[in-house]
């Protein structure tokens, strides 16, 4: 200890008239220390020296405590406030390949549309459609099939619900947008009725509102329907929203026709905007509904008669599914793979479909109106049953379809 008493003596000259300007831990402020000749007064400096530094070390470690976590909370506010706050149609952010191919959804409809009218073409699809040889393919297929559809694949718009298949549809097709929604996972397959389906068909519902906000008309189509014939000659003029059917009842003014979401005309103006967003906002009175129960529900209310609604249910002659197959193939405009569930099944029957449009193809015209030829499906769709799931993906109930 003497030598460290010494140490301390030669440091401090006569010049400092004794007195020892130590810096404090905080550059804003000095700590003054009086020192004297006398080893008593020594030791007092280095103890109170020694106790200052100490209690300064433990003032650091609380104010950088504090600062970390304030910022932790800061981030963690910021994300939660930017997640609740923005809208259900954010693009993806993942790499640099989705960022570069990025666009606003208004750009995409504007350059997709039909100029004479603003309509588009809407599908959506996530990625267990989109995987090669799977239902994209063979809905892009039907259009260059089809009679005078090929013109068609200008005006439509991929709507991708996961980032896998918004890179696959960007190889495919020139429009293309990504939509994703916070705290929801589209990347597998949505099995019927399940909460994932459910979700699907609920972000779709309010997509299709946003795009009539924007000013756009629309055709909206699943993915498995294939496009025969160019369906606009068969739309019914001055009506504010059409829709196939899973069944047909013989009148398109019958409000008892049971509709299909899968496939509808629609016209932007204020009749439809407001349907729409009565239809979405509907889902909270209809819990566990998909849209299209909840459609069958809500077409009776007296809300649509006054807004002045106008709807018409489109003939399965021309726009027909496995729950009712068009009969005549050359009437058929569209053939959607409904009542059908699971991937693997639909893919088998529409493949059929694409083979036996193009073997009817390939006859002599005199053959095709004379030939009373019908489809070769279903084959693998299964009309038996309908699987019913609980919030954890069970099936709960398998009832037969009505």
């Amino acid at each position: 200890m003497k030598q460290v008493f010494e140490f301390v003596s030669r440091r401090i000259t006569p010049h400092q008239h004794h007195i020892h300007r130590r810096r404090s831990l905080f550059p804003s402020s000095d700590v003054v220390l009086p020192l004297s000749s006398n080893s008593n007064n020594n030791r007092m400096v280095l103890l109170l020296s020694s106790r200052f530094s100490t209690r300064g070390r433990t003032a650091i470690l609380v104010v950088l405590c504090c600062c970390f976590c304030c910022y932790f909370l800061y981030q963690h506010l910021t994300t939660f406030s930017s997640s609740t706050s923005t809208s259900i149609f954010d693009s993806f952010h993942k790499d640099k390949d989705i960022e570069d191919h990025q666009s606003n959804l208004q750009t995409v409809l504007n350059n997709a549309a039909i100029k004479t009218t603003s309509t588009v073409i809407l599908t959506t699809l996530n990625q267990p459609w989109a995987t090669p040889n799977s239902v994209l393919d063979l809905f892009l297929h039907s259009f260059s099939l089809g009679h005078g559809t090929r013109k068609l694949l200008k005006h439509l718009v991929i709507i991708a619900l996961d980032q896998n298949s918004y890179k696959r549809c960007l190889l495919l097709h020139p429009h293309c947008y990504p939509l994703i929604t916070h705290h929801l996972d589209f990347h597998q397959e949505a099995y019927f009725m399940s909460p994932t389906y459910l979700n699907m068909m609920w972000t779709r519902i309010h997509l299709l509102h946003s795009v009539l906000q924007m000013g756009f008309s629309f055709v909206f189509t699943d993915a498995d329907i294939m496009w025969f014939r160019d369906p606009f000659p068969r739309f019914y003029e001055n009506t504010d929203f059409q829709i196939a059917c899973d069944q047909f009842l013989g009148d398109p003014d019958d409000i008892l026709n049971i509709p299909n979401g899968g496939f509808n005309y629609v016209k932007s103006n204020n009749r439809t905007i407001q349907f729409y967003n009565y239809w979405y906002s509907s889902r909270e009175r209809y819990l566990g509904y998909h849209d299209q129960d909840v459609l069958n529900r809500i077409k009776f209310d007296p809300f649509i008669e006054d807004i002045g609604l106008t709807i018409k249910f489109l003939d399965t002659a021309y726009f027909g599914g496995l729950c009712e197959p068009s009969k005549d193939l050359n009437l058929v405009c569209t053939m959607h793979a409904n009542c059908c569930y699971g991937l693997e099944n639909k893919l088998i029957d529409l493949g059929v479909m694409l083979e036996d449009w193009k073997t009817f193809k390939a006859w002599p015209l005199s053959f095709k109106k004379s030939l009373n030829y019908s489809w070769n499906v279903p084959q693998n769709c299964s009309l038996l049953a309908r699987h019913h799931y609980n919030s954890e993906g069970e099936i709960i109930e398998q009832a037969p379809l009505g």
